[in-house]
């Protein structure tokens, strides 16, 4: 079918709207009319270069929610009319990752920067030159359809807005798993939240859940620390430098038990600061993506042993897609988390750019695309 998308097609560039044709489902895979689609940082490492896809055009967005419109044969796990959220990482259930409890680490994961379709590695998206287009994790939410594999779709309660439910293929469940997985907050503990966007709030949000004592965030952007403190921070800075006296006087010198670093882009010169504010024994967890061709950090090594402190990267928090996305969306309903207040603002697709400019100026915790009909029509 022919509809529209947000291509992106060199570095540097602003994302167009182009027409684009997209498949039927072949075997396992399901085709999806999309309602929103969450603007999360990482689609800005694709015009940066930061994630480098494997060619151009690139079809952006890995966040999303929408409606089942048709299955491929062999699809059991979805029906027509289903409410979905797109994972950006995809969860076979069946590969060692998987059967090992880290299917965040899904063996798929391999391919989603190729373009190629999972079912099948044929490109399943062209432009209407007939370029084969790369959708960015597979996915490629920025656009009002799509056709992906079944083992990227999570089937979710009806009642959800569709502009929460896309917060949860990524954002939501990256910030409040590096909290609650992969720095494994216990009650007492201080934590320190170093960036406070869309997956800086989720891990805040993560952290006051789970107990913690102290909650320190730290954001250059003044009106993103006053959300931060709506959100549950006991204390607000503008840098790691302004924060480290303070964190020091609370916790009597021993620091943050755990400092989970949410920026929207990890330079390998900081690394050692934010271990400045790690405590002894304690966990570093880095969140926020690097430029994959850096490959510098500095660390202070002998404090890093003397000190036993942990650096620790995750993906997708540590969660595992078909267990937690349904679970945080559980808890929205129990209103025990809290996701309206995370959409800053919501965008037409045609305003992509508008959206993103947004987010570098630091105005949105998390911007969303609502698709309309216009969108739909090519």
């Amino acid at each position: 079918m022919k509809t529209k998308g947000a291509l992106l097609r060199n570095f540097n560039e602003k994302w167009a709207i182009e027409e684009i044709e997209i498949g039927d489902p072949r075997p396992s895979e399901v085709k999806i009319r999309m309602e929103a689609a969450g603007m999360c940082h990482s689609d800005h490492h694709l015009v940066t270069g930061g994630i480098p896809m494997g060619g151009f055009p690139v079809l952006g967005g890995h966040e999303g929610a929408g409606v089942v419109e048709q299955v491929g044969e062999g699809v059991t796990d979805f029906e027509v009319g289903d409410h979905v959220v797109l994972s950006f990482i995809p969860s076979c259930g069946k590969c060692p990752s998987c059967r090992s409890g880290l299917s965040n680490l899904c063996d798929f994961g391999a391919m989603l920067l190729q373009g190629e379709a999972v079912s099948d590695h044929t490109f399943r998206i062209h432009t209407a030159a007939g370029e084969n287009v790369y959708p960015m994790t597979l996915l490629g939410t920025f656009s009002p359809y799509m056709v992906v594999h079944e083992t990227s779709v999570v089937k979710i309660d009806p009642s959800i807005p569709f502009e929460v439910a896309c917060l949860v293929g990524c954002g939501v469940p990256t910030g409040y798993g590096s909290a609650t997985h992969s720095a494994k907050v216990s009650p007492g503990e201080d934590v320190a939240i170093v960036g406070c966007g869309g997956v800086g709030i989720a891990a805040l949000q993560g952290a006051v859940i789970s107990g913690a004592r102290n909650v320190f965030a730290i954001d250059p952007v003044e009106w993103k620390r006053e959300q931060a403190l709506k959100f549950g921070a006991t204390h607000a800075f503008a840098s790691v430098e302004e924060a480290a006296m303070t964190i020091a006087e609370v916790t009597a010198g021993g620091m943050a038990k755990k400092v989970i670093v949410t920026v929207g882009e990890v330079h390998g010169k900081d690394v050692d600061l934010w271990m400045g504010i790690t405590a002894k024994a304690g966990t570093c967890v880095l969140t926020g993506m690097g430029n994959m061709m850096e490959n510098e950090v500095t660390l202070n090594l002998a404090m890093l042993t003397l000190l036993q402190k942990n650096l620790q990267g995750t993906i997708f928090g540590g969660a595992s897609p078909k267990i937690d996305i349904p679970q945080l969306l559980s808890m929205y309903k129990m209103g025990k988390l809290n996701l309206d207040d995370m959409v800053t603002r919501q965008y037409r697709l045609d305003q992509i750019n508008e959206g993103y400019q947004d987010m570098l100026d630091g105005k949105n915790i998390r911007g969303v695309i609502r698709f309309t009909d216009e969108d739909r029509a090519v």
